[in-house]
């Protein structure tokens, strides 16, 4: 990816490593994301997670990817919602460590899944939501080429709080 960032499909392994990411960003993610319960933040709350993201993309409903750097987990970014035929769409949705916001790694995730997209699922569009105060994550969708499509009203429970969400596309053929 950049600077020696690789961005892999998650692994069953990964659990311990994603535990220990969520818990160095609790404070940073939590105004961006839902409210989570206390076992999100154990390896066995990962493990969960990751165990059923895994049957999902066993089953073409989801792509789960980790950023890492070295063999940290830094990040992560996944493909969800996936519906072929002739909607052919899914969403993406990514966070990046607050150590390493700023460098360009959301914006290179973003085009790896892009093309992937594109390239090996044949998806036509891709949509991304954010808060309408979320900025940087606006600026790196903004970069990859997505349009600003519309505000959903109460969108999604964020932070314990049903909130608007700017929504956007991709078009990607």
């Amino acid at each position: 990816m950049i600077d020696g960032i690789e961005i892999r499909i998650s692994r069953s392994s990964d659990a311990r490593k994603m535990k220990d990411a969520y818990l160095r960003n609790r404070e940073y993610l939590t105004p961006w994301e839902p409210a989570r319960p206390e076992d999100f933040f154990t390896v066995a709350g990962q493990n969960k997670i990751t165990e059923t993201r895994l049957v999902s993309y066993a089953a073409g409903s989801e792509v789960p990817w980790v950023i890492l750097d070295v063999d940290r987990i830094i990040g992560a970014i996944t493909l969800t919602g996936i519906v072929l035929g002739p909607f052919c769409s899914a969403n993406v949705g990514y966070w990046v460590d607050h150590e390493y916001s700023g460098r360009g790694i959301g914006s290179a995730a973003l085009t790896h899944v892009l093309a992937y997209a594109k390239n090996k699922m044949g998806l036509h569009r891709i949509q991304a939501a954010t808060l309408l105060h979320n900025a940087a994550s606006q600026k790196i969708l903004q970069r990859a080429g997505f349009e600003w499509i519309g505000v959903a009203p109460a969108y999604l429970k964020i932070a314990g709080t049903w909130q608007d969400h700017n929504l956007y596309q991709r078009i990607l053929y």
